[in-house]
C-alpha cells in the first residue's frame, strides 16, 4: 500500500471542505425547489441527504455494499429508471472510477428532467485512489467536452497551492438541456 505524500496530507482536508462547501451552497440555491434527487455512489456519506432535505433522495451504486436504493451501472442504460425521472442528480467523486465517463453522462442526462440539475465532481491533481478502478482525470476543457449537452452554470475549482492551472479538484453545476446536440466542431474552450 502506498504511503500518502506530504501534499496528500496537506490538501486532503482542503479538498473535502471544498466539496462540502459546494454541496451546501448548491443545496441552498435549490432550497426553494424540490422533487426527486438521485445520488450516485454515496457509499456511507450523508452530506447530500442532509443538505437536500427538500428532495426525495434515492441512492444508486454499482454494488449493494452500502445498501443503495438502486443497484446498477451508471455507464449503462438502466431500464428500471424511466427517462426524465429526476430533478437533480448528484455524482460526486464517482466519474473518475467509471470505465466510460461519456456513457455515464449520457445515462445521467437520460434520467434527468429537462432543466434538471447535475452536481458532478472529480479530482484532477490527486493520487490514484479507491474504489478501483481509478481511471480518469478531467480538466476544465474536459468538463466542457463531457458536459457539452448541458448548460454549465458553474465550474468550481480548488487550485493546488503554488501550482496554478493544475487544480486539486473540480466541482461542476450544470443544467440538463434536452434540446442540445453539440458537435465537436461547435465546442469552445477558454484560452489559457
Amino acid at each position: 500500500m502506498a504511503t500518502p505524500s506530504q501534499f496528500d496530507n496537506d490538501t486532503f482536508s482542503l479538498a473535502r471542505d471544498h466539496l462540502a462547501a459546494f454541496v451546501r451552497e448548491t443545496a441552498q440555491k435549490l432550497s426553494t425547489g424540490g422533487g426527486r434527487l438521485l445520488e450516485v455512489g454515496p457509499q456511507e456519506r450523508n452530506l447530500v441527504r442532509e443538505t437536500f432535505a427538500n428532495f426525495n433522495v434515492d441512492t444508486f451504486d454499482i454494488v449493494d455494499t452500502y445498501k443503495p436504493t438502486l443497484v446498477g451501472d451508471i455507464t449503462k442504460h438502466n431500464a428500471f429508471i424511466a427517462d426524465s425521472t429526476y430533478d437533480c442528480v448528484v455524482c460526486m467523486e464517482v466519474i473518475e472510477h467509471t470505465l466510460n465517463p461519456f456513457d455515464a453522462v449520457k445515462e445521467i442526462r437520460r434520467i434527468l428532467k429537462d432543466g434538471g440539475y447535475l452536481l458532478i465532481s472529480a479530482p484532477l491533481n490527486w493520487r490514484i485512489h479507491g474504489p478501483i478502478p481509478d481511471c480518469w482525470r478531467i480538466t476544465e476543457h474536459g468538463w466542457n467536452a463531457l458536459l457539452r449537452d448541458f448548460d454549465i452554470e458553474k465550474i468550481d475549482n480548488l487550485e493546488s497551492p503554488g501550482r496554478e492551472l493544475f487544480p486539486i479538484r473540480y466541482n461542476v453545476l450544470a443544467r440538463c438541456n434536452k434540446a442540445k446536440a453539440t458537435r465537436d466542431d461547435e465546442l469552445t474552450f477558454r484560452y489559457i
